[in-house]
């Protein structure tokens, strides 16, 4: 690698590595949302709602599209997403 391509890696991942501070505050801020919702839940069975997954994942399919986004990459995204949130609220409900 050349020193100049080196340098702009360099830059490049600097304004990944500020994204990703940007992603991690918005993932604490989901949490907390998270949070709320998983208080209003009674039961565990409430924890997975496939049909508002699904919708989920078609409007996130939608907006990359629209966004020229690969929607695989996307997809894979929400999924992990969806998943460790379920993880996050199985792990923490508390039966009323």
């Amino acid at each position: 690698m050349s020193p100049k391509d080196k340098k702009k890696l360099k830059k490049l991942r600097i304004n990944l590595d500020k994204l990703d501070n940007l992603l991690i505050s918005l993932i604490k801020k989901r949490t907390e949302l998270v949070k709320e919702v998983l208080s209003l839940k009674k039961y565990k069975y409430q924890i997975v709602d496939k049909k508002r997954i699904r919708i989920i994942l078609k409007n996130i399919r939608n907006k990359s599209l629209k966004l020229r986004i690969d929607p695989k990459i996307t997809n894979h995204i929400w999924i992990n997403i969806i998943k460790a949130y379920i993880d996050y609220e199985r792990r923490n409900f508390k039966k009323k």
